[in-house]
């Protein structure tokens, strides 16, 4: 069986992701750090629907915690793969960065980037083998255009932009596919703290996305219909460049 797993699925846009990949028909594996709770209510809005679903906790920057979670996994499903994979584990510890410590620049790059690649490097063989694999990597609109505040994460989602496009050249003769999904500003707990009302102001279409819309494109990414399609970034962010 073909099981989806993404990263920091427990909220927000990953829980929405969760939810439209097991709409889809994928088995889905819900990774999260520490919030057990809102990981096991994802599971349950997921199974209420008829789909099927798993935790899988581990840090995505801790390469041994992903290497050892995963053949856990694998161990216990002989007959199963994981053929789907969306990096969307991330955080945020905004500052400027004349006044930004070692440790808000180095936990930001450790997730996004390093998660990227401890997980993605631990999944990619089998699906190159198979010949058949889908690779999402959920980035910004801040790796894009760069926010004030947030120079450790533009750097790191922008990072993972560069990984994407380099990545998806290397597996595409395998049949796997590559591409970002680069968010402007939705609503989730990430955003929670910003001034929601001068920013809509900011934004073409005059308000924040919604989770659901970021899991439709990552929905589509994820089908055949989508085959052709390696090595993007495709923004949804209301007009807002």
């Amino acid at each position: 069986m073909n099981y989806a797993l993404i990263t920091g699925g427990s909220r927000g846009i990953g829980r929405a992701v969760c939810i439209k990949l097991a709409a889809e028909g994928y088995p889905i594996i819900i990774n999260y750090a520490s919030n057990e709770t809102a990981a096991l209510e994802t599971k349950q809005m997921i199974e209420e629907k008829g789909g099927v679903a798993e935790l899988l906790p581990f840090d995505v920057s801790d390469g041994g915690s992903v290497d050892n979670a995963i053949e856990a996994w694998t161990e216990k499903h002989p007959d199963d793969y994981i053929g789907l994979l969306v990096n969307n584990a991330g955080i945020r510890r905004d500052s400027l960065m004349a006044f930004m410590p070692d440790d808000q620049w180095n936990e930001v790059l450790h997730v996004s980037l390093n998660g990227f690649f401890y997980v993605t490097r631990r999944l990619l063989l089998p699906m190159m083998t198979r010949r058949s694999g889908r690779i999402i990597n959920i980035v910004s609109l801040s790796g894009l255009k760069g926010l004030p505040g947030q120079t450790n994460y533009s750097a790191a989602k922008a990072a993972v932009i560069g990984a994407t496009k380099a990545l998806a050249q290397e597996v595409a003769p395998r049949k796997v596919t590559v591409n970002a999904v680069a968010p402007g500003f939705i609503t989730t707990d990430m955003t929670k703290d910003l001034d929601v009302e001068y920013l809509k102001k900011t934004i073409p279409v005059g308000r924040f996305g919604k989770p659901e819309e970021v899991a439709a494109l990552v929905g589509f990414l994820a089908s055949d219909a989508a085959a052709y399609i390696t090595g993007e970034v495709i923004s949804i962010n209301g007009g807002l460049y």
